[in-house]
């Protein structure tokens, strides 16, 4: 008899091995992206079958999965050639934390686990709650520049600008938070960082590695508070630029022991300079 719902599935992306490894259902995967390191054993245990925005799809092909799930307008392409294999594709495309916690229901709701997805779901939100509750206790909120890239400076995505704001901070460029594409978010004038004066400067180049002297190096920018206070901060790529779990866990915790630990810093400083809290 065949199985009403997948058990037999590749995920181009990791937010969707991380979320089926959470409910206990990492058995139905039968491929993951070269990218994933959540969580660390998926590595061992499942092919890899896919970068981010190429795949083997042969090997793909030769796996079987009953559904490919993949994520964004960068792996349209590779959807579309598997749906001409006669594959079943589902590319989701969240960009908010709404829609992050949307997609994972959804994918719960694909593989009839809703029972547990709602569970999983809640937990997400509690722990959302627990770091608002603890930004309600910060003597001020910062002013945050996230930077997704380096050369050219992109800043950061709708789910990264909110989870600021849930930790506490405010974005420096929400206006560019909405813009769904990565060239759509480029800074055309670098100068216009120092001009909305940071407070903290968080940074994930995408994998690669943060050098905060790059940054305070940049001409302008010595004055920039972030700079002048030392408050520089990497928020490691998986734990944030992932739009699943990891970035509604880990990622908004490390955001917000930043803020949190900026805060007590800042009074400190006030105080040392005689102003009092």
């Amino acid at each position: 008899m065949t199985s009403s719902v997948p058990s037999r599935i590749v995920c181009l992306t990791e937010e969707t091995t991380e979320t089926l490894y959470l409910l206990g259902e990492e058995w139905r995967i039968v491929g993951i992206s070269g990218f994933t390191v959540r969580p660390p054993r998926a590595r061992r245990e499942k092919p890899k079958v896919s970068a981010f925005t190429s795949a083997k799809i042969d090997r793909i092909l030769a796996l079987q999965p009953d559904l490919v799930l993949g994520f964004s307008d960068l792996q349209a392409d590779i959807a579309a050639e598997l749906a001409r294999r006669g594959l079943e594709v589902h590319v989701f495309n969240q960009r908010s934390v709404a829609e992050i916690l949307r997609s994972i229901r959804t994918l719960g709701g694909m593989i009839g686990c809703e029972a547990r997805t709602t569970e999983l779901v809640e937990r997400l939100e509690a722990g959302l709650d627990r770091v608002r509750a603890e930004a309600a206790r910060l003597c001020r909120r910062p002013r945050v520049y996230f930077e997704e890239w380096d050369e050219p400076q992109i800043s950061c995505i709708r789910w990264v600008s909110e989870l600021i704001r849930i930790a506490g901070g405010d974005d420096c460029f929400p206006e560019l938070a909405s813009r769904p594409l990565g060239r759509d978010r480029i800074i055309a004038d670098p100068v216009e960082v120092p001009r909305r004066a940071p407070d903290i400067i968080l940074a994930s180049w995408c994998g690669k590695k943060f050098r905060p002297g790059l940054v305070s190096s940049r001409p302008g920018w010595a004055e920039v508070p972030a700079v002048r206070d030392g408050e520089l901060h990497e928020v490691k790529s998986s734990i944030i630029l992932q739009p699943g779990p990891a970035a509604l866990t880990d990622g908004v915790t490390a955001i917000s022991r930043i803020i949190r630990d900026w805060d007590a810093r800042s009074v400190a400083r006030r105080r040392g300079a005689g102003g009092g809290r």
